[in-house]
Parts: C-alpha cells; sequence; structure tokens
C-alpha cells in the first residue's frame, strides 16, 4: 500500500518542480534564436512539377516486365525480367529471362535497346520481337546483377571486349 502512495507522491513532486522552473524561465529579449510563426511551403514556379497524363501509345513497365519475346519465327524465347536506366533515365539494356521452368532456373541475358522491338499484337497486348534464337540466348553471357554472386561452378561473365579467363 505504501509503495503506490509514494510513487503518487513522487511523481507530484516532480511535476510541481518542472512547472515551477518553466514559469520562471523568461527567454532574454537580445538571444538570437527567437521563434518565426509558421507560413505553408511555397513552391516557385520553376521547381513545380509536371503532371502527365497517360495516353493510349505509352508503355508502362508493369505491362512490359513479363512479357513474352518472340523471334522472327514467331517462336516464344523468353520473358522481359528487367530493365536498365542510365543516369539519364533511357533504356540501356532490356534483360531477358531465357530457359527454365516458371521462372526457375532461368538465366538472365542483357541485350542493347537497339536490338529488341516493342509493339502491340492486338493494339493493347504488348510483345517484343528480337533477331536471335532461343539457343543463341542461352550462349550469351549471363547477366549478373551487383551485388548477386554467380551460381555455384559457374564462369563469372566477363565485360565486353575481354577475353573469357582460362580455366
Amino acid at each position: 500500500m505504501r509503495t503506490p502512495l509514494l510513487a503518487s507522491a513522487l511523481l507530484l513532486a516532480g511535476l510541481a518542480t518542472a512547472s515551477a522552473q518553466t514559469d520562471g524561465a523568461k527567454p532574454d529579449s537580445g538571444s538570437a534564436a527567437t521563434p518565426v510563426p509558421g507560413a505553408p511551403a511555397t513552391m516557385a514556379d520553376n521547381l513545380r512539377p509536371t503532371f502527365v497524363a497517360q495516353t493510349p501509345d505509352d508503355m508502362v513497365a508493369s505491362k512490359l516486365i513479363g512479357s513474352s519475346v518472340v523471334n522472327g519465327a514467331n517462336e516464344t524465347i523468353g520473358q522481359i525480367a528487367d530493365f536498365v536506366l542510365d543516369q539519364k533515365g533511357a533504356v540501356k539494356a532490356w534483360i531477358i529471362g531465357v530457359g527454365g521452368f516458371l521462372g526457375i532456373g532461368s538465366k538472365y541475358v542483357a541485350v542493347d535497346p537497339s536490338v529488341l522491338k516493342l509493339d502491340r499484337t492486338d493494339g493493347k497486348t504488348l510483345q517484343a520481337r528480337i533477331d536471335t534464337t532461343k539457343d543463341q540466348l542461352r550462349a550469351a553471357p549471363e547477366y549478373v546483377y551487383l551485388g548477386k554472386e554467380p551460381p555455384k561452378g559457374a564462369t563469372p561473365a566477363s565485360p565486353a571486349g575481354e577475353p573469357a579467363p582460362k580455366p
């Protein structure tokens, strides 16, 4: 019974002391840190964002990723798994998943954006076309994401223009 009563008394004493300290403290009239009244944030006209509405010709990433990639013989040879943007926002490479089953065991290959043509098959569905075969994609160097390790036993892909390391 004494403990809750003592705790309440100490709490009240602490509140009274804190109240007395704040009541007696008056800010210096010459202090550099005087409060400034709040005002709503505004932006200059040159900083305002420009909003854009989607048009029927636009292609959105959510519809591109997972799209089938077909060759000249209309055979499905892979799927768009990802794409890489440069610092200006332009597509630097299309990442195509080839092989595997339902995404398991797929190999990722980066192709230059100039070799992949995007079009609409029925006015709505996006399709990617490339002039190559599934075997050529399988033989291409694997695209390895930065920070990811290549699978055990696989030789790391060498940068373009450099010969592959000898075993």
